[in-house]
């Protein structure tokens, strides 16, 4: 069913959702929720995936300890999401050896970062993955950006002039402020949107929004990182919206009517994450993103799915939290 998940990586998978069966209380106690026990796992396709809202109401790990919380962003009136991370170094060696598989050398690069949502908000683990390509990186020119737009341009100017090899990774409402502010033409420019736009602006399709920002930065493709506050891995999009996963990661799609059903690939539904490198933590959550896996590992996003798994996922949490109390 899952043939793009080989042998090695579903006996590792399968490690896992022992390991955080036995150690995890909160994973444990959804898969006693929906009735699933450890004997009945043989295959990826059966392991129980934690809806990803446990994140923003229960303690989702093995160990009582940890060196880092990682927040996601949210509104006044929404609960954000917290991962504990036990150990700190386990994220920076999967975002590192994940970078590097797709682009490789960090000290090669440039990076320049355009996130001032992530940086107001503080806690961001994009944030945290990206200070450290920054320290990593052999180049002065790596550096932070709010509102200095003016700063960003500049900078992007002498790393023209010197040909450096650059990226710009930027929240997509602020890479648009940035192209209507500045004239840019910097074809070998690495152009990398983290999506969002944040309450900022309207939001687009991802065809139209790569077609904008390809005119505005006059380079022939736009790059995606695709992660999250709840993950230690990442997957990438060189080209046309298609990511691939690190090593540590893998995509199924599940049924959006039916959250416990894993469907073939090529059939489009809500995205389900297994992230090997989450170990300590739950490696594998149901996302509320909507998308398709193809038969070569490689996934698109579609958007979010905000109305169908409040039939769904949302059901399970509220029962789950009800036997709790």
């Amino acid at each position: 069913m899952l043939d793009y998940i080989d042998a090695s990586f579903q006996e590792k998978a399968l490690s896992v959702f022992n390991y955080q069966y036995e150690n995890c209380l909160t994973y444990r106690g959804y898969c006693d929720l929906i009735s699933v026990s450890k004997s009945q796992v043989n295959v990826v396709a059966q392991i129980p995936f934690l809806p990803i809202q446990f994140f923003k109401t229960h303690y989702v790990s093995c160990k009582d300890s940890y060196e880092k919380v990682f927040k996601s962003s949210g509104t006044t009136s929404s609960l954000n999401a917290k991962h504990y991370v036990f150990k700190q170094a386990i994220y920076e060696e999967s975002f590192i050896n994940g970078f590097q598989s797709f682009y490789g050398s960090i000290e090669d690069y440039v990076f320049l970062a355009l996130l001032p949502s992530y940086l107001e908000q503080g806690d961001s683990s994009l944030v945290a993955m990206f200070t450290a390509l920054i320290k990593k990186s052999s180049h002065l020119e790596s550096a932070f950006y709010l509102n200095n737009l003016k700063e960003l341009k500049s900078t992007l100017d002498i790393c023209k002039k010197y040909k450096k090899k650059t990226i710009l990774i930027g929240v997509t409402y602020a890479l648009l402020d940035f192209i209507e502010s500045f004239d840019i033409d910097f074809p070998e420019l690495i152009v990398m949107e983290t999506g969002g736009m944040k309450g900022r602006r309207k939001e687009l399709i991802k065809s139209e929004l790569h077609k904008i920002l390809k005119q505005g930065f006059k380079v022939q493709n736009i790059h995606s990182e695709y992660g999250m506050t709840e993950l230690l891995s990442q997957a990438y999009s060189q080209r046309d919206g298609i990511f691939y996963p690190t090593e540590t990661m893998k995509i199924v799609i599940r049924n959006t009517y039916n959250p416990l059903e894993i469907l073939h690939p090529q059939k489009s539904g809500i995205i389900n994450i297994i992230d090997l490198s989450n170990y300590y933590s739950c490696s594998f959550i149901a996302t509320d993103d909507l998308g398709i896996v193809y038969s070569d590992g490689s996934f698109e996003v579609f958007g979010r799915n905000d109305f169908v798994d409040v039939r769904g996922c949302n059901l399970m949490l509220s029962d789950f939290i009800e036997q709790q109390q």
